[in-house]
């Protein structure tokens, strides 16, 4: 799981301007929804960025989305995305 977390960081590092990221599972916080499985992670992105910051809310997020994109087809269930400065 670790490795996985340490893995979206550094591709969206290579891939956006990012001066901090955080990744917080929230997984444990879904287990009696009727669509979760433990196959795929429930998380929210805190990033820094100054670069995303300057972009409207949405086009920062489908930035975010674009390069994760493999991830949220197979590992990611829920993404929740904040852009601090």
């Amino acid at each position: 799981m670790n490795n996985f977390f340490e893995s979206i960081s550094a591709k969206l590092k290579k891939e956006i301007e990012i001066e901090q990221i955080k990744i917080v599972d929230n997984s444990h916080k879904h287990v009696k929804h009727k669509s979760f499985s433990p196959d795929k992670f429930h998380l929210h992105l805190k990033i820094k960025s100054l670069y995303l910051n300057s972009l409207s809310r949405v086009t920062a997020q489908k930035e975010v989305m674009k390069v994760l994109k493999d991830e949220l087809s197979s590992k990611i269930h829920a993404l929740e995305i904040s852009i601090e400065q």
